[in-house]
């Protein structure tokens, strides 16, 4: 088969590269940067180095069973992604905890108290985001990332991680209701900061 022309989709892509594997070379093209972000996010950029590459093999392996129907592969991409994701949920773990310790790092040199305090303030709540998202139940996570910060569709998340629509909507509802509980949190624990300042400036 000829060249891809400009105007190819994904699923023109992968069809004629079960006889012309050169084809599938655009599908990596187009998407490996989105992949390879995604994975860096999640795992850190050493790890992701690999499994960006070996999302992209098992892709081109798996490339018959593509439903040619959907003619944007990257929501399939991240299925895969996010199922070799799961040998490295420690890591993953460690990561986000690794980057609460470090937000939580704030150099006071030139700072005045107030300023300090907000920095150290804001530093606390992203630390304890990194944290709610290191504790949550790995299927919620997975369903979070893709709906809230890749900003996948409900319908091309379900079809990333091969379940129900239902199921994205539960999981992500389920995640995002401990991330309302921390904001909470953080809204009282500002509340009550700012009374103790206002009490020791009378």
């Amino acid at each position: 088969m000829g060249a891809a022309t400009f105007d190819s989709t994904d699923s023109d892509d992968i069809a004629a590269s079960i006889e012309d594997t050169e084809r599938f070379g655009h599908v990596v093209n187009r998407h490996f940067n989105e992949i390879y972000g995604y994975l860096a996010r999640r795992v850190g950029r050493d790890i992701a180095d690999d499994l960006s590459a070996e999302t992209f093999i098992v892709a081109f392996g798996s490339r018959s069973r593509y439903d040619t129907s959907r003619a944007d592969a990257l929501p399939w991409l991240y299925g895969i992604a996010t199922n070799l994701i799961r040998r490295h949920r420690r890591t993953e773990v460690r990561k986000l905890a690794a980057y609460a310790r470090s937000v939580t790092r704030i150099d006071s040199d030139g700072d005045n108290l107030d300023d300090l305090v907000t920095r150290l303030d804001h530093a606390e709540s992203v630390a304890r985001v990194a944290l709610v998202f290191a504790e949550l139940d790995p299927d919620q996570r997975d369903a979070l990332y893709l709906v809230a910060i890749v900003g996948l569709g409900y319908a091309d998340a379900a079809e990333a991680l091969d379940v129900p629509v239902g199921t994205v909507h539960s999981r992500v509802a389920r995640a995002r209701s401990q991330l309302r509980d921390l904001a909470a949190y953080n809204r009282q624990e500002g509340s009550e900061g700012s009374a103790v300042k206002r009490e020791s400036q009378e």
